[in-house]
């Protein structure tokens, strides 16, 4: 018998099954062809340890030495700029990010196609790095297999039953009996939990579209800082040459391979044509992703409290990366019984027995 099946291979359940392969024997299941397919290979992959709820905050400063550690780290920096009418929403962004006051002109040496007619207001965090994705999902891949843990891709999960041992899991024609079942499939938990006759939390699924264009007027983007519009209504993000623009959508859907909307992509290229001096006049690709947030938009780390044998590891929203070395540490310190390393409050508030 197995003592934990992870359903899903993003960076929720390859970081849980990294964590908890030390506790006991670990199978990991990815339907996809390979582990990261949906969210986690879809990734703007900032690390801001000021960005989301307040437990979320916390997870993200206790994951940095890991981070660190881990050397998936590169600089990158964020800069928040905003036009007169966003003068509140700005004023909130920077004051929940703590970043420091900077000049437009300041912000126009950092970007140079800023649009100083129009913007009037910038803040900067240098401290707000790259996330190498790939080598922190293969960082902890090979933790849990260095442990003893089996992980299969090509493995949908498609029935669960309950047993008087623990679980049998259905991949197919196979059946897997599990001690435990460990939920981090992104935004499928819900109905691995109908599943597996746990009742559902109410995650939801919203997608997130990016375009990638080419670098404006052929500037070298690769030191530019990420860029933010107040209130998190765009951003942009150089990528390998080029500069990601995503309008920051969320747009509540089912479960499914997202692809990105033309008309999200249009109001999203506007809002950033609207700060700067260069427009978009063609897209190099774009694509999609489904960030699945719990009902109070923070993670959800622990055992169900309908049976404590069904372990979540869900909404981890768009914070995901930044957070996994931590919420899986966490995790496997409730799971264990060890004292856990965030206090008493944090856990609480990412505990499902919030939802109770």
């Amino acid at each position: 018998m197995i003592d934990f099946v992870v359903i899903g291979g993003g960076i929720a359940g390859v970081s849980a099954a990294a964590r908890l392969s030390e506790l006991g024997s670990v199978t990991l299941l990815e339907g996809e062809d390979a582990l990261a397919y949906h969210a986690s290979g879809r990734s703007a992959a900032l690390y801001e340890q000021n960005y989301g709820k307040p437990a979320t905050v916390e997870l993200n400063k206790a994951s940095l030495a890991f981070h660190r550690g881990a050397d998936v780290l590169s600089p990158r920096g964020l800069l928040l700029i905003g036009r007169p009418a966003e003068r509140t929403l700005f004023e909130a962004d920077q004051a929940d990010m703590q970043l420091a006051p900077v000049t437009v002109a300041e912000a126009k040496a950092m970007i140079p196609i800023l649009d100083d007619t129009q913007v009037t207001m910038a803040a900067y965090d240098d401290e707000a790095w790259d996330i190498d994705t790939d080598k922190l999902v293969q960082t902890f891949a090979k933790q849990a297999r260095l442990n003893g843990a089996t992980i299969k891709t090509k493995a949908k999960v498609t029935d669960i039953t309950r047993t008087a041992q623990g679980w049998d899991v259905h991949v197919g024609t196979d059946v897997l009996t599990a001690k435990n079942i460990v939920n981090a499939a992104g935004a499928w938990v819900d109905e691995i939990a109908v599943m597996s006759g746990i009742a559902p939390i109410g995650f939801t699924p919203l997608r997130r579209s990016m375009a990638r264009i080419p670098a404006p007027d052929g500037h070298d983007v690769s030191a530019w800082p990420m860029l933010f519009g107040p209130g998190e209504d765009w951003y942009a993000k150089p990528d390998a040459g080029a500069l990601l623009v995503s309008p920051a959508d969320e747009t509540l859907v089912t479960p499914h391979d997202a692809y990105a909307d033309d008309m999200d992509l249009a109001e999203g290229l506007a809002r950033y044509e609207a700060n700067v001096t260069t427009p978009v006049t063609r897209l190099l690709t774009s694509w999609a992703g489904l960030r699945t947030f719990a009902p109070d938009r923070t993670l959800v780390l622990g055992p169900a409290p309908q049976d404590p044998s069904f372990i979540w590891c869900a909404g981890q929203g768009g914070y995901g990366m930044q957070s996994s070395p931590a919420a899986s540490l966490l995790l496997a310190d409730v799971i264990a019984g060890r004292p856990p390393h965030l206090s008493h409050d944090m856990v609480a508030a990412l505990s499902p027995a919030r939802f109770a």
